[in-house]
């Protein structure tokens, strides 16, 4: 069976999009994350966290330095995060596989004040970002 247009075929896996490729840490992801939705507030936090650190940069290389960054940014815990004070910024700059951006790291623990008070008044990331799904008849199709 043929596959779609913007699917590729490989001997590792299932069918892949395009972007997948032949890259390990792309390809785990691809199978694992992309396009799977998230309940977990914690991971949800990382994921937003991450999506800040990419701008400007690929998603190939945050991928490859995300353990870096979660060991950095305590597995991405805000509660934990939260507490953290600014003279704090220096030393996570100078983390090993940290992405040396200043606004980005400042941003994760502005963040992680944000999202503690989103729980609080929510009761969960989740609660709060699931809110915005569209009802079933109102999302898109599947091909």
């Amino acid at each position: 069976m043929p596959l779609e247009p913007g699917l590729i075929s490989e001997e590792d896996g299932p069918p892949r999009c395009w972007w997948a490729g032949s890259d390990p840490e792309y390809r785990r992801y691809h199978d694992r994350e992309w396009g799977f939705p998230v309940t977990d507030d914690q991971r949800l936090f990382e994921k937003i966290c991450l999506e800040g650190f990419q701008a400007g940069l690929s998603w190939i290389l945050i991928l490859k330095r995300r353990e870096a960054l979660r060991e950095a940014f305590a597995d991405f815990d805000f509660q934990r995060l939260a507490r953290v004070r600014p003279q704090r910024v220096d030393r996570l700059l100078a983390a090993p596989g940290m992405i040396r951006h200043r606004g980005k790291i400042e941003s994760v623990l502005r963040n992680a004040r944000n999202a503690r008070s989103m729980t609080a008044t929510f009761g969960s990331l989740a609660r709060y970002f699931w809110s915005f799904e569209p009802p079933p008849g109102e999302r898109p199709t599947r091909i």
